[in-house]
């Protein structure tokens, strides 16, 4: 986290940028859906959980 706060500081400052806020949504839009579910179901059987997805509209 400390490498990620002093680059985004060493970006404003060298290229004299104001901080952008990029949303609560970003690391998804970033990785996309299919990555993001697939690591959350890993962590799911990580912790001991056997999951089966079934998509919202299929229901």
């Amino acid at each position: 986290m400390g490498h990620t706060i002093l680059a985004s500081i060493w970006h404003m400052l060298t290229n004299d940028a104001e901080y952008t806020d990029l949303g609560a949504d970003y690391f998804l839009q970033r990785t996309g859906r299919t990555r993001q579910t697939r690591r959350l179901v890993s962590q799911l059987n990580m912790l001991g959980y056997q999951v089966s997805l079934q998509s919202a509209d299929a229901g």
